[in-house]
């Protein structure tokens, strides 16, 4: 093996915890990506110079840390649209003009930022649920960052501080001002091993959806679900407003196929209309206490469909 194939091995290790870091940072899958391969550059680029000043990984987590910082820099933060303004009516016969891609939390496969110990995987998988991702974005970099780096990957404060190039009492303190920021109520299920509730939750929705019984699918709702569809802005609130939408302007989902997935710690389904010719939506789930709290579709299929391997038609190999 040659000298740069072995640097670069090295490096490839973290991709995978890297883009979860950036995922977390950025909101947005594409982003993360860009920014982890960004590091890489970077890190190959100063390779020599590191020479094992310091673990690989720290080096590797300051580098990311920079590019997520100049990459938010200039922009917006990211939200979902119940972030954006009130719920909408589910009789409305427009969901709205679409909204830029760069203003969307966007889904990401659990694969592609989770780590490979198993025994991680469920504490990974709250730290990137749509909801904690959205709420991330109203910290201020820095302070997102210190939030991340302590409470998601357990970095010690003196660690984070050396990191940041500050000091240990500023790291505590951001990260009070950013827990106090993110308090929130009760979060989604994540996905675990599954019961056999969940399983049979999962099942009652793919065969209500594809069979387009609303009245059965609303039953699996809780009555305070939210059904949303970036880049759309249109939201909407509670079973009557849902059912509404799908029985109304939403009825063009009659005759999908859904294939299973699994994103942002949940349960997902790539969505295919018109009996699996044509790619619609990826769908995250959110669940709690057996009930159906969030549907969010995502409708950029073609890029969505390739990040997740999905094929362009049902059946096709992926």
């Amino acid at each position: 093996m040659s000298a740069t194939t072995s640097v670069e091995s090295r490096l490839e290790e973290y991709r995978s915890e890297l883009t979860g870091y950036c995922y977390r940072m950025l909101g947005s899958a594409f982003e993360a990506e860009d920014a982890v391969q960004e590091t890489m550059v970077r890190a190959w680029k100063a390779y020599d110079r590191f020479e094992g000043r310091s673990a690989l990984r720290s080096w590797l987590y300051r580098i990311a840390t920079n590019v997520c910082l100049d990459m938010l820099g200039s922009v917006q933060r990211r939200a979902r649209p119940m972030d954006l303004g009130p719920a909408g009516d589910g009789h409305a016969t427009h969901p709205g003009e679409p909204l830029p891609e760069e203003i969307w939390i966007g889904p990401v496969p659990d694969e592609r930022v989770l780590p490979q110990n198993p025994a991680n995987v469920v504490a990974g998988r709250e730290s990137i649920r749509l909801a904690f991702v959205s709420a991330l974005q109203n910290l201020p970099p820095k302070q997102r960052a210190v939030l991340i780096l302590r409470e998601v990957l357990a970095w010690s404060a003196q660690e984070v501080a050396e990191l940041l190039d500050t000091s240990v009492p500023s790291v505590n303190s951001a990260l009070q001002r950013a827990r106090a920021t993110l308090a929130s109520p009760a979060a989604p299920d994540v996905l675990k091993p599954l019961d056999d509730g969940q399983k049979a939750l999962l099942k009652r929705y793919v065969e209500a959806f594809e069979a387009y019984d609303i009245t059965a699918l609303t039953a699996l709702l809780h009555e305070d679900a939210t059904l949303s569809m970036p880049p759309l802005p249109l939201w909407l609130r509670g079973r009557d407003d849902i059912a509404a939408w799908m029985l109304g302007t939403g009825s063009v989902c009659r005759n999908s196929r859904l294939v299973p997935l699994v994103a942002n710690g949940m349960p997902a389904f790539g969505q295919y209309h018109d009996g699996g010719d044509v790619p619609w939506a990826v769908i995250v789930l959110e669940t709690s206490g057996g009930r159906i709290t969030g549907i969010n579709n995502f409708l950029d299929t073609d890029r969505l469909f390739p990040l997740f391997g999905l094929p362009e038609r049902f059946g096709q190999p992926q």
